[in-house]
C-alpha cells in the first residue's frame, strides 16, 4: 500500500475533519482582517494590532495546508460527486477563494519585495475575494446546517405515532402531516433563498459602494469636489493654487485613499488652527492660518504609499518644502531629529536631519489644486513620498527640533523606523 493510498483510507473522515479545520481557519481570518480593517480598533488595540497583524499572516500561511491535504483527497471524492454538479462548484468556488486569499495574502505580507504596484493589485484582490467569500461561505454554512438538510428536524412529531399508533398522511411513523405534501417549493427552498436575500440586503449596499471605490477614479469612485464639500474644516481664506495645480501637473491622482485614524478626524477653523516650528532652532515661529497660506509654495508630482498594501499615484501636491522651513528657522548644532505633532493631539512620529532635508519632503496644503480636507489630514500635513504613509503625519501643526531620538506613534507599537518604500 503506497503513501497516498494509505492517505486516501477513510477518507470520508478526513473530510468531515478537514472541513471542520477549514472552517476554523476561515473564521480566524475573518475575525482578525475585519478587526484590522476597521478604524474604530486601531486607537483602542494599540501595539495589540502588530500582534493581531502578526496572528493574521500565520494563519492564512497556515490555510494553504488544508487546501493541499485535500487536493490529496480530491480524486475520490470528485468522483463521489460525479452526479452532484452544484457540490462540485462549490469546491471549486470554495479553493479559488482559499487559492485567491493566500496569494494575495503572501502578496501583502510581502510588498516590500513585490513592490507597489502588485501590492496594490493583491490588496484590491484580497478585497473582493473578502467581499464575495464571507458572505458565500456564511449562505453555505447555513444552508448547509443539519437542521435544514434534514426534513426530520424541522417537523413536529406526532407522539401517538411515534408510540406506535397508525401511520401518519405523510406515510411515515411519528412524523406530522404537516412534513408529507411537497410545494411547488420546498421549505428548504424558501429558506436558502430568504438567507441569501437577507444576505444581499444587508451586504450589497457596502459592496456596491466599495466597488465603486476601488474601480472608479480619482478618490474613492467620487471626485475631490465631494470630499472637500464634506469637509468639516472652515478655514478662511482658502489657498490659492499655483498655475501647475490648477491642472495638476499629475494629471489627476489614480488611486484611492483609505481613511486610517487612530482618533476622531479633528476639524479645525481660523480660532482653532496654528502652526509652530520651534525647540533648537533659532527663530521659533507660529503663524495663524492667515499668514500661513501667504507663505511661498512649491508643486510636486509624486506617489503615496501605505505600509498596507495601497497607493495613490500622480498626486499634485501644493505647499512649503520642509527644508526651506527649517533653513528659515536656523536648525542649531544641536539639533538631530525632527519631530512632527498631529492636531489630534495623539500621533507624532520623526525624521533624522538628512531625511527632512530631501527635496520632495513637503508642508502640504492643496491636494490636486483643491484644499487638502479633514479626511485626509488636511488642512495641513505632512508629505514624505519616499517612505511610506504613516511617516506622512496628519493634521501637522507643530514641528519640533529635538536633540535626541524619539519612537513615533506606529513605530512605539511594533512598525519598522525604516519606513523607505
Amino acid at each position: 500500500m503506497n503513501g497516498l493510498t494509505k492517505l486516501r483510507k477513510g477518507y470520508g473522515k478526513k473530510l468531515v475533519r478537514l472541513h471542520a479545520w477549514n472552517g476554523w481557519i476561515v473564521v480566524i481570518l475573518a475575525i482578525s482582517g475585519l478587526v484590522l480593517l476597521g478604524g474604530f480598533w486601531r486607537g483602542i488595540l494599540g501595539e495589540g494590532r502588530v500582534w493581531l497583524k502578526g496572528l493574521h499572516i500565520v494563519v492564512g500561511i497556515a490555510s494553504i495546508m488544508p487546501v493541499i491535504y485535500y487536493l490529496l483527497l480530491a480524486g475520490k471524492h470528485w468522483k463521489q460527486l460525479r452526479e452532484k454538479p452544484w457540490q462540485r462548484f462549490n469546491v471549486l468556488v470554495v479553493l479559488g477563494l482559499l487559492l485567491g486569499w493566500f496569494i494575495s495574502g503572501v502578496l501583502l505580507w510581502q510588498f516590500r519585495a513585490v513592490g507597489p504596484a502588485w501590492a496594490n493589485a493583491a490588496l484590491v484582490v484580497h478585497d473582493l475575494l473578502t467581499w464575495i467569500g464571507l458572505p458565500y461561505i456564511i449562505y453555505h454554512s447555513i444552508t448547509r446546517a443539519k437542521w435544514l438538510k434534514e426534513p426530520q428536524r424541522r417537523t413536529i412529531r406526532d407522539e401517538s405515532t411515534a408510540s406506535g399508533g397508525e401511520v401518519t398522511g405523510a406515510g411515515q411513523r411519528g412524523i406530522h402531516p404537516a412534513a408529507g405534501p411537497q410545494a411547488v417549493y420546498s421549505r428548504r427552498t424558501v429558506i436558502k433563498w430568504s438567507i441569501g436575500a437577507g444576505l444581499a440586503v444587508v451586504i450589497g449596499p457596502s459592496f456596491l459602494q466599495w466597488l465603486g471605490k476601488s474601480l472608479g477614479s480619482g478618490l474613492g469612485g467620487g471626485s475631490i469636489d465631494e470630499i472637500v464639500a464634506r469637509d468639516g474644516n472652515h478655514l478662511a481664506p482658502p489657498p490659492e493654487p499655483l498655475p501647475a495645480s490648477l491642472l495638476p501637473s499629475g494629471g489627476g491622482a489614480r488611486g484611492n485613499f483609505r481613511i486610517y485614524t487612530v482618533t476622531p478626524i479633528p476639524t479645525f477653523n481660523n480660532d482653532n488652527w496654528s502652526f509652530t516650528i520651534d525647540g533648537l532652532v533659532d527663530k521659533p515661529m507660529k503663524w495663524n492660518w492667515e499668514k500661513f497660506v501667504a507663505l511661498k509654495r512649491k508643486v510636486q508630482v509624486s506617489d503615496f504609499h501605505c505600509v498596507t498594501g495601497w497607493s495613490v499615484y500622480s498626486n499634485t501636491w501644493e505647499g512649503i518644502l520642509l527644508k526651506d522651513f527649517l533653513r528659515e528657522a536656523g536648525v542649531q548644532q544641536a539639533a538631530k531629529t525632527v519631530k512632527f505633532y498631529s492636531g489630534d493631539g495623539v500621533y507624532t512620529d520623526t525624521l533624522t536631519l538628512e531625511q527632512a532635508a530631501l527635496d520632495d519632503v513637503m508642508i502640504a496644503v492643496l491636494h490636486d489644486g483643491k484644499p487638502i480636507p479633514s479626511d485626509l489630514g488636511g488642512p495641513v500635513r505632512l508629505i514624505v513620498p519616499k517612505m511610506y504613509a504613516y511617516k506622512s503625519v496628519k493634521w501637522l501643526n507643530r514641528i519640533e527640533l529635538i536633540e535626541g531620538e524619539h519612537v513615533g506613534y506606529w513605530e512605539e507599537r511594533g512598525y519598522a523606523n525604516d519606513a523607505w518604500v
